[in-house]
């Protein structure tokens, strides 16, 4: 089997409601595919925050077996001429789930199957909780009870964008209307210094929250320890950072307890095992972030992953229209990969068509 062509394919859709988190505001969703076709028809599909050197990568993997991961990795990834992180990594990532996608197909197995088969299904958290226009405290608890309605014995919540007085009183809000028993997440997405990071888990820790994710800057290790000695909450961490070497580094930094690596920008399912296996033998679980048609793959593939991440159609409705094995739900609080041969990134392009915008 040859590699015979690499293109790409964007598409952007207006949300019906801008929404924000503790740093940024998001006005539409989009979806960036990297396509890998073969001389045997079996075509692979990868997806990254952006795929911007796709092509320039895609020659030079060109004639080459799609099968050969390690080898097109190295061949696709060189800091020397393309960049160590950012958007070149992320076009690698997007790369190397195309190439993974073909190998499941050929091997006729989803792909949590041909890489751990570690379970069937997961635990899922809703990723809810985010800031929008006329959205005040009695909206965000119907919000929750939304996502309790669905089966969610886990929620999480966004904090950051206002003063902390106000969050707490957000978190104190939803953990009235969740109950105890429901795991409550906290995610400033790295809007606080490491003290103020300090002072709000300080205000909050009463409510129980099961983890406090991206307190700080994602580069801040030193200061992801001063939290984590002066907090009780366990720290979450890890969307943003980048190749194994990176989270070995987080890793040493021995402040975080979930890891929530993003096969989409740290490397791809090639380095996402690695760095799995790393986490797993220095005793730390796995939460991993993003596109979760991959991601609940590789939540069901490892032994360390214990929680999914679940996006619901308020943060994008269109997303379970557009592919062809969108992941569901379970009614018992869990969530399971598609069974299709596969990564589960092939599309329905009637849906999408409209929207393309390259």
């Amino acid at each position: 089997m040859k590699i015979t062509n690499v293109y790409t394919e964007k598409y952007k859709w207006p949300k019906a409601k801008p929404i924000a988190n503790g740093t940024h505001v998001f006005t539409d969703n989009e979806l960036n595919l990297v396509v890998v076709e073969t001389d045997e028809g079996i075509t692979g599909y990868g997806t990254s925050w952006e795929i911007n050197f796709a092509e320039r990568m895609g020659r030079a993997i060109l004639g080459e077996d799609p099968l050969n991961n390690e080898r097109l990795w190295k061949k696709t990834y060189v800091p020397k001429f393309m960049g160590r992180k950012g958007n070149s990594l992320w076009t690698v990532s997007a790369i190397d789930i195309a190439l993974w996608d073909i190998k499941a197909k050929v091997a006729g197995l989803p792909l949590y199957r041909l890489i751990g088969g570690s379970r069937e299904k997961i635990p899922f958290y809703i990723a809810g909780g985010y800031y929008a226009r006329d959205k005040g405290i009695r909206e965000l608890q119907a919000e929750m009870e939304e996502y309790l309605s669905w089966g969610a014995n886990a929620v999480k919540m966004k904090v950051g964008l206002l003063s902390m007085k106000e969050d707490a009183e957000r978190v104190r809000a939803v953990r009235e209307v969740i109950g105890d028993d429901v795991k409550l997440m906290l995610d400033a997405n790295c809007s606080y210094k490491f003290f103020e990071a300090i002072e709000f888990a300080r205000m909050v820790e009463q409510y129980n929250p099961y983890w406090f994710e991206e307190p700080i800057d994602q580069d801040d290790y030193d200061g992801y320890a001063k939290v984590a000695q002066k907090s009780n909450i366990p720290l979450a961490a890890g969307e943003n950072e980048m190749t194994r070497f990176g989270f070995r580094d987080l890793i040493r930094s021995q402040s975080i307890s979930i890891m929530n690596p993003d096969a989409e920008c740290m490397g791809g399912v090639t380095e996402f095992l690695k760095v799995a296996a790393m986490a797993d033998a220095n005793g730390i679980v796995l939460s991993p972030h993003g596109q979760q048609q991959v991601h609940v793959h590789l939540d069901c593939a490892v032994p360390n992953a214990t929680i999914a991440e679940f996006y619901p159609p308020q943060y994008d409705a269109k997303i379970y229209e557009a592919f062809e094995n969108p992941v569901q739900l379970n009614q018992d609080g869990t969530v399971s990969p598609s069974q299709a041969p596969g990564v589960g990134l092939d599309i329905n392009r009637k849906v999408l068509m409209d929207f393309r915008i390259k």
